[in-house]
């Protein structure tokens, strides 16, 4: 049992001592692919949100929660809102990697051939790539009655023409509605001088228009917002009905028309009284284009998991989507609405799936690579056994051919000397034949120097008789 065990033994030593170099090169090469690709994501992601309270706070909430359960920390930056949230992606040192985007909030929006209007900038900024659209963000127009009865002679404010001379407040800057209502008056023909435009964040204009200081209001949101529920249930304000609303998603790519169905606020007050026709920008995630293939692939499946529900004015599975998208989609976000989560997912941890899906096209071409070299290790291994005992076959050939030309019994020492050092060589048990066959060559040697020994010795043996 313990000669089967050392021979055993020494069978795996001489294995890995001729495997080594081949072991090694092995894993310089996955190191260096590791090094290269880096397919491990970041371990915290920074993502802006937009004002305390609101929407995209909550949402961005949410995302932390999901990414956490990967082991990623999603820290959460407030802002004024969507356009903020795009200079802070474009500023290389402001440590966002990800925000929420409002369509239309770009000054810089995607040209009719697909192109960042940015990317022709010259000023360091960051090139941007969205990750889809998440949900409408319908155009919430609220106006006071009475202005209108006063200006118009009706209380139903019925196009944006109409709002020339009034106070109307288009919030904060740093928000998406000021570019996206600039965009809206310029095609209404309206010169943005015939308003009286308001900053004003939005509790402090909604206090403002219930007061009588502001005559309307334009906010962009969720229609789960507390201040939508609240307006669309306050006596003495109405919600501007977008009667043009296919006209202007025509007009503007990320507009979508969308209706708000009649009682859906409250069935037993019948709120509102009959559809309203809205437009409806749709809130998209936009990155960094150096963002993490990884961190990218988790946002699109957080999004899924989030906005896939049933909503006011979408039904379940129609968002997160790729449509409605100002920046060029991410590749990787391209992927996932093609093929859903990558097969490996499914069934493996996130971080092994990750690490195979990101190195096997490397790995494939290491083992293009190493098979061919694999080839040598068996006869390299077979060489290094054999060697142990061929190398001797050398001495003991130079002992019979020295055979009457040296004293006998200095051949007959040296051979001796040889045989001892075999009997002390190992060899695995599938090449003790070859250590069998050089013990018999040394006897069959020892009996020539023997016979060679005796031969000389008889004429004396014989003068003596």
């Amino acid at each position: 049992m313990t000669s089967h065990l050392r021979h055993t033994l020494l069978s795996v030593r001489d294995l890995l001592a001729t495997a080594g170099p081949f072991v090694v090169l092995t894993l310089a090469l996955l190191t260096l692919a590791y090094w290269a690709l880096n397919p491990t994501p970041p371990k915290h992601v920074v993502l802006a949100t937009g004002a305390d309270q609101g929407a995209y706070a909550e949402f961005g909430k949410r995302y932390a929660q999901v990414l956490k359960d990967y082991g990623i920390t999603v820290e959460l930056r407030s802002t004024q809102g969507a356009a903020e949230n795009l200079q802070l992606l474009r500023a290389p040192g402001s440590g966002v990697d990800i925000a929420f985007v409002q369509g239309g909030a770009d000054e810089h929006p995607r040209r009719p051939d697909g192109s960042d209007g940015s990317g022709d900038r010259d000023d360091g900024s960051e090139p941007l790539v969205s990750l889809g659209s998440l949900f409408y963000e319908p155009v919430w127009l609220f106006y006071r009655t009475d202005t209108a009865q006063r200006r118009l002679g009706t209380p139903t404010l019925s196009a944006i023409t109409q709002l020339a001379g009034w106070r109307v407040n288009i919030g904060a800057p740093g928000s998406g509605v000021p570019n996206l209502m600039a965009r809206l008056i310029d095609a209404n023909g309206l010169a943005p001088e015939a308003l009286t435009l308001l900053r004003q964040p939005q509790t402090p204009a909604v206090v403002g228009l219930l007061g009588g200081e502001v005559d309307a209001l334009v906010f962009a949101s969720a229609p789960e917002s507390l201040m939508v529920q609240m307006l669309l249930q306050t006596p003495g304000i109405a919600l501007f009905n977008f009667g043009q609303a296919d006209a202007y998603s025509r007009r503007f790519s990320f507009l979508t028309p969308v209706t708000l169905p009649r009682g859906v606020v409250d069935l037993a007050r019948d709120l509102p009284p009959q559809d309203v026709r809205l437009i409806a920008p749709t809130a998209t995630l936009v990155a960094r284009a150096s963002m993490h293939p990884a961190l990218v692939q988790l946002f699109v499946q957080a999004a899924r998991q989030i906005h896939g529900g049933a909503g006011w004015f979408q039904r379940k599975g129609d968002f997160p989507t790729a449509a409605s998208t100002e920046q060029p989609l991410s590749k990787e976000a391209q992927r996932f609405y093609a093929n859903g989560t990558p097969l490996l997912q499914r069934y493996l941890p996130f971080w092994l799936a990750n690490l195979v899906d990101r190195m096997w096209p490397v790995l494939v071409g290491i083992v293009a690579v190493l098979i061919p070299l694999s080839r040598t290790v068996p006869t390299l291994y077979e060489f290094r056994i054999r060697s142990r005992v061929f190398r001797w076959y050398a001495r003991l050939r130079a002992v019979e051919n020295e055979i009457g030309t040296r004293p006998t019994a200095e051949l007959i020492d040296e051979l001796q000397e040889i045989e001892a050092r075999v009997e002390a060589i190992t060899v695995p048990l599938s090449y003790t034949d070859e250590l069998y066959a050089l013990r018999s060559h040394i006897e069959m040697v020892g009996k020539r120097l023997r016979t060679a020994a005796d031969a000389a010795a008889s004429p004396v043996a014989t003068g003596r008789a």
